[in-house]
């Protein structure tokens, strides 16, 4: 499975999500992580809530084999319910 980080610089949040990624990435044989820059790739709010499926206020916004888990706190609810592992 891969996970999609939608995040930007400077947020704290997002910092936290590549690391719990990076920590499943080396926990995990089946999970990989990509981190995007939404500022550096010109991905808009818009851009995202269209990926989503509906409207995003913050980021990260997280998605799992392109199905979307939303924040930091709800892939740290996942991570713990899917795969057993506490942020």
């Amino acid at each position: 499975m891969i996970a999609v980080i939608f995040g930007r610089s400077g947020c704290p949040y997002c910092v936290r999500a590549k690391e719990l990624a990076a920590k499943l990435t080396s926990d995990q044989d089946s999970f990989n992580y990509q981190y995007v820059d939404i500022q550096a790739t010109g991905i808009t709010k818009a851009d995202l809530e269209a990926r989503a499926g509906k409207p995003v206020t913050t980021v990260p916004q997280i998605f799992i084999d392109d199905r979307h888990i939303g924040g930091y706190t709800e892939f740290a609810a996942w991570t713990k319910e899917n795969l057993g592992i506490e942020a």
